[in-house]
């Protein structure tokens, strides 16, 4: 037996005969803590009237969730990688179950926001599941189970669309079944997951940390809210600076401790680069077409929430198709090129509306066509992202692509809010929806060209790394 192999032995523990029912409840976990990341969106007209407050102000239970998710990726994931991602995800499932609490008897927008920032937390738990899957899952069914996990992130995000939709306006008792939701999975895997992960060697890079989570707070408040402030202001600027000091100086504490939060390398490496660029790049296309249609159908064509969430079905039900059938699909397919195939479809359901968005049936058919291109594109990505780093790294490597999403996520805010406020409406809301079918546009090429340059679309043998688990690309 190789070192990789013996290293990957050693870390996965020896009771999991059936490690299926595990993965299960880790898929149903990622996507409940990604479905609150979209929950509010078609909630936030209601939120302004029912708080009686700015769509601006409302528009920060968007924007908190994001800040904070951003910052809790790489801290949780790298904790999780040091103390147990067991008992990461229950101390994460337990900040998104208060924050749906807090949300839901709050009596303002402060509050509202509080609790927001609580529940964005949640983003951390798919690194963090899909670290549990590595340890859980022999090397052969590993694209399966990451696969599973990782589509579930799709599923989340449209199910929070429609979720919204079937409450009808009502945002306490929305938040309520997210708490109960949220106390749900704690239980799950508190009973489930029955052994901690393996502790990862050093201690946690604190400076690191406020560094990293300085340059990304910065970025992501200056992207989402340069639109309000001017994109030329002072304010703006100023943010954008600190955020660019912030990240310098974090590369450089980076690479004079022995382990850091997220190690440059990682962020460059020619072989996880594209997962993180297709990503950002998808991340963008997928919030820029649920909110365009989400705004598109509710200034223009006077829809009820609950219509909007009948509008993305289409997109969470194949949504849900890939991730039970991922694992056949990435047998039979390069990841590469599954993430290349679904990045067109994502592309083309952009140009649909972007060319024709005349009535339900063009929404319904753009839709489907989203649902079944994020559907094969994240459950592939989940594969990207972790294949060539060390066991004990997963989580780590898995936050850096899921930071990525999030950042993508965060940016496609600014960009929409941008376009309408420079074009106005309806012609705005076209040329978002051509955005969004440039990003995935861009990312299908760039994953393309990307594979063929590391020749992953020809299974080509990958340079096996200290501890890497070889699984197809």
């Amino acid at each position: 037996m190789n070192r990789t192999h013996a290293t990957v032995d050693r870390i996965r523990p020896a009771h999991s005969r059936n490690p299926w029912p595990a993965v299960s409840v880790l898929a149903f976990v990622a996507a409940v803590a990604t479905l609150q990341n979209t929950v509010v969106v078609p909630m936030l007209p209601v939120l302004q009237r029912d708080l009686h407050t700015s769509y601006a102000a409302a528009g920060w239970t968007v924007t908190g969730s994001l800040l904070s998710g951003a910052i809790a990726i790489p801290l949780f994931s790298r904790f999780g990688d040091l103390y147990g991602r067991r008992t990461l995800s229950l101390v994460t499932l337990g900040m998104l179950t208060l924050g749906a609490v807090v949300s839901a008897t709050a009596g303002g927008i402060g509050w509202m926001v509080a609790g927001r920032v609580l529940q964005g937390a949640g983003s951390a738990l798919l690194p963090l599941a899909v670290g549990i899957v590595r340890e859980l899952l022999p090397e052969r069914r590993l694209p399966t189970g990451i696969g599973v996990v990782s589509a579930t992130v799709g599923l989340g995000s449209g199910a929070g669309m429609v979720m919204a939709g079937l409450f009808a306006g009502n945002y306490r008792a929305l938040f309520w079944t997210i708490g109960a939701l949220g106390a749900g999975c704690m239980v799950l895997v508190g009973s489930v997951i029955r052994s901690d992960s393996p502790r990862g060697e050093g201690r946690p890079d604190l400076p690191g940390a406020a560094l990293l989570c300085a340059a990304l707070l910065c970025l992501l408040l200056a992207t989402s809210q340069g639109g309000a402030w001017g994109w030329t202001a002072g304010r703006t600027l100023g943010v954008f600076g600190a955020a660019a000091l912030a990240g310098v100086l974090w590369a450089v504490t980076a690479r004079r401790v022995a382990t850091p939060l997220i190690e440059p390398a990682m962020l460059t490496d020619r072989r996880t680069v594209g997962a993180s660029v297709a990503s950002f790049l998808l991340g963008f296309a997928l919030f820029v077409m649920m909110t365009t249609i989400s705004g598109f159908t509710q200034s223009q064509w006077d829809a009820s929430v609950l219509r909007v969430g009948g509008y993305l079905l289409p997109t969470t039900t194949l949504m849900l198709v890939f991730s039970v059938f991922s694992g056949r699909l990435m047998r039979r397919f390069s990841a590469s090129a599954l993430v290349t195939s679904g990045s067109v479809l994502v592309g083309l359901s952009g140009l649909w509306l972007a060319l024709s968005c005349t009535g339900d049936l063009d929404v319904y058919a753009a839709s489907t066509l989203l649902g079944g291109g994020i559907g094969i594109s994240y459950a592939a990505l989940g594969v990207l992202a972790v294949q060539h780093v060390a066991p004990e790294k997963t989580a780590a490597a898995s936050g850096v692509n899921t930071l990525a999403r999030a950042i993508g996520g965060a940016a496609s805010g600014a960009v929409t809010t941008a376009i309408l406020n420079a074009v106005g409406e309806p012609a705005g809301y076209r040329w978002n929806f051509a955005n969004a079918a440039v990003g995935a546009g861009l990312a299908a090429a760039f994953v393309a060209v990307y594979s063929v340059l590391n020749r992953t679309l020809l299974r080509a043998p990958v340079p096996e790394q200290a501890g890497g688990a070889n699984a197809p690309s």
